[in-house]
């Protein structure tokens, strides 16, 4: 493969078998270039980037980064690390176990389009670059500079495949952009991760705390961003942030350790989530807090049915508007016809039961059509609850729901006396209404992911796998393939009825409007099922993070106002590009969208 047609007895030349950057700088300068620009870089943060505080964040300090610097000086940092790491400092080889280069781009590709951004967003608002001050021009420059060094590190060019004298034109530069597609994939790619040697226990739950310590951090920070600039910048951040950190194959080690630790590791998770509401100083933020564990419960719910038994379910929103009627119908609300105020436990119960009988009523006609067909009648039993609830006012047909004024005035829940809707003290800390349902729903978060786990592990979590992966060989196995879907479709149902059940009282009113197919703000079950396979279908940890981010993104992108959902869906494509098998996929699902070439270092993985 060539890469370099200078002769090789010029200063500076490479011979035609050495690997080349994208902009021609010799390696070792390469390397200078994005080291200095990314201490320059951290420099450049301790600097004022404008003389007035008009701009978000009081970026006229200095000696004191504020607002986006802050990002700024995390990516910088990170570049700085990989950088020293590609020198080969000793005590940092750790830190890339899969090579440096290929870390090093995505860092200051983080670090340049933060700084970048601040510095357009600073012009936009303000009136021009006349209002940057030096620090301004320096990260611009810095981080530009680091970058260029960055794609100029030599990379293994791939082979060009040959081109048939008889292509048109347009089939000419279809294999032309193809190519060039492959160099750009190649330039960000990695090598294969070096063995590491095995820690002793205590340090491998070490490196767990440290990095579930990093995910609380992390997520606290980008929930509490306090105005738009910020939590763009925090998204481009980390998202470059992580591609990084995974091209450096942390996130594979990570992984890895975590695996053979898993009860610590849930454990652990469930103390960092506990911890959130204590990590706030007001309600504002538990109120997004409790409503991500409701939207992510419920699609743990659906990664039964769709991520174990590949049954394709369009209108799962619906079993949680079930349970969320049931509930608050039982519950005392003074719209209820039913004259009863049911305690919290009874109320749970009927209304995940509720959920189970509608879920084996749907699935016992329909559970013996496949793929689309089977899509096309959940999707139809979605709208049809949705009709049906707004219809039931006492003149389409029975007064039941109160049609589209829904169920409202519930009371808040009281358990053993603790009243979820009074402010309580806890070890100094105020603890407002939404961190007490923020809590419970911890709790029943808990419950879910106890159930996933052992039905998964199960004989009919297996039978569930065998289904999904092919069913007409299930069935000739001697798998009862109707009954194995009517038992996902049912134990699914109900976990979206338990979690609909804390729903109806968060939000002290229950109407048709909150169970669509499809809307701006989840949940629904568009955004359910784009939680489960986004973030991970038959894992845990991928709808609970998938649902996080399908459910923060939405809500701290309104100020885009009619480009919301523009926005939101070009991050999802490009999402789904660059990472088909979702955020945390299982090894499965992994092997399913790499390239042969990686398979059998993916197949060792799955065999440990």
């Amino acid at each position: 493969m060539t890469t370099q047609t200078t002769a090789p007895d010029t200063p500076g030349a490479r011979n035609a078998d050495t690997p080349a950057g994208l902009l021609p700088l010799p390696e070792k300068a390469a390397r200078a270039l994005a080291l200095g620009g990314s201490a320059l870089t951290i420099v450049s943060t301790f600097l004022a980037w404008t003389w007035t505080a008009d701009f978000p964040g009081d970026l006229t300090v200095y000696g004191y980064p504020g607002g986006l610097q802050v990002l700024v000086l995390v990516g910088a940092l990170l570049a700085t690390l990989f950088a020293l790491a590609s020198y080969g400092v000793r005590g940092l080889r750790w830190l890339t176990p899969a090579g440096p280069d290929g870390a090093l781009r995505f860092a200051t590709l983080a670090t340049f389009a933060t700084g970048w951004y601040t510095v357009i967003a600073i012009s936009t608002d303000l009136g021009g670059v006349v209002n940057l001050e030096p620090g301004g021009y320096l990260v611009a420059v810095a981080s530009l500079a680091a970058l260029a060094g960055a794609l100029s590190l030599p990379f293994q060019r791939p082979e060009p495949e040959p081109i048939d004298p008889d292509d048109t034109g347009w089939e000419k530069f279809k294999h032309a952009a193809a190519y060039k597609w492959e160099t750009v994939k190649a330039v960000f790619s990695a090598g294969s991760p070096r063995p590491v040697r095995a820690l002793p226990p205590y340090a491998e739950i070490l490196i767990i705390v440290a990095i579930l310590a990093l995910g609380l951090l992390v997520f606290t920070y980008g929930i509490g961003t306090e105005y738009d600039e910020l939590f763009i910048g925090f998204l481009i951040t980390a998202g470059f942030g992580f591609a990084a950190l995974n091209k450096a194959g942390l996130i594979a080690q990570a992984s890895q350790i975590t695996a053979r630790h898993q009860n610590i590791t849930t454990a652990g998770a469930f103390v960092a989530a506990a911890l959130f509401p204590f990590t706030q100083t007001d309600d504002q933020y538990a109120t997004l807090g409790v409503y991500i564990l409701i939207f992510a419960t419920v699609a743990l719910g659906l990664n039964i049915v769709v991520g174990l038994a590949g049954l394709l379910d369009l209108g799962y929103v619906a079993f949680l508007g079930v349970g969320a009627y049931a509930a608050s119908l039982v519950s005392g609300s003074p719209s209820s016809p039913f004259d009863v105020h049911f305690p919290f436990w009874a109320a749970v119960l009927v209304g995940a039961a509720a959920s189970l009988v509608f879920g084996v009523l749907i699935g016992a006609p329909t559970l013996r059509l496949r793929g689309d067909y089977l899509a096309i009648v959940t999707l139809g039993f979605g709208e049809i609850f949705r009709i049906t609830a707004n219809n039931l006012d006492g003149t389409s047909g029975p007064d039941i729901t109160n049609g589209s004024n829904g169920v409202s005035s519930i009371p808040n829940l009281d358990v053993l006396g603790f009243d979820f809707g009074a402010q309580h003290d806890m070890g100094g800390f105020t603890i407002g209404r939404f961190a007490n349902y923020f809590f419970l729903m911890l709790l029943i978060t808990a419950v879910v992911v106890l159930v996933f786990r052992r039905s998964g592990n199960s004989r009919i979590g297996r039978a569930w796998v065998a289904i999904r992966e092919d069913e007409t060989a299930a069935l000739a196995m001697g798998i009862n393939g109707f009954r194995v879907k009517l038992i996902a479709f049912a134990v699914g149902a109900s976990l979206a009825g338990l979690a609909g059940t804390v729903q109806a009282h968060v939000t002290y009113t229950v109407t048709p409007e909150q169970y669509l197919f499809a809307g701006p703000i989840p949940p629904n079950s568009a955004f359910l099922l784009a939680a489960v396979v986004l973030g991970g279908m038959g894992t845990i940890s991928g709808p609970l993070i998938g649902a996080a981010l399908l459910f923060l993104i939405p809500n701290k992108l309104q100020f885009l106002g009619n480009y919301q959902l523009f926005a939101f869906g070009l991050a999802l494509i490009l999402l789904m590009r660059f990472r088909p098998e979702g955020l945390i996929p299982n090894r499965r699902r992994q092997l399913e969208f790499h390239e042969d070439a990686e398979a059998p270092t993916l197949l060792t993985k799955a065999g440990a």
